[in-house]
């Protein structure tokens, strides 16, 4: 899937909570439909992103590994929160 992100959260180096806590803020931020691509270290994103995707509606269209890092695309759902 060729994903274009509309923003980018770099949390690299950052450990739980911050990370989450970071989403919540840059998610925020977005309008509607649009896509934020998450960067991060700590392996916990691998289990809050989904269950934060999840709890408040938005689309997790793609998580992936490489090499330690974690990179999410999420697309935010309904309307400003």
């Amino acid at each position: 899937m060729n994903l274009t992100a509309d923003d980018i959260l770099d949390a690299r180096g950052l450990l739980c909570p911050e990370p989450v806590m970071l989403l919540h803020r840059a998610v925020r931020q977005l309008q509607a439909g649009q896509v934020l691509q998450v960067l991060a270290t700590d392996p916990s994103t691998q289990r809050d992103i989904p269950k934060f995707c999840t709890f408040l509606q938005h689309s997790l269209l793609q998580a992936s590994e490489q090499e330690g890092e974690f990179y999410y695309w999420i697309r935010k759902q309904g309307v400003s929160q």
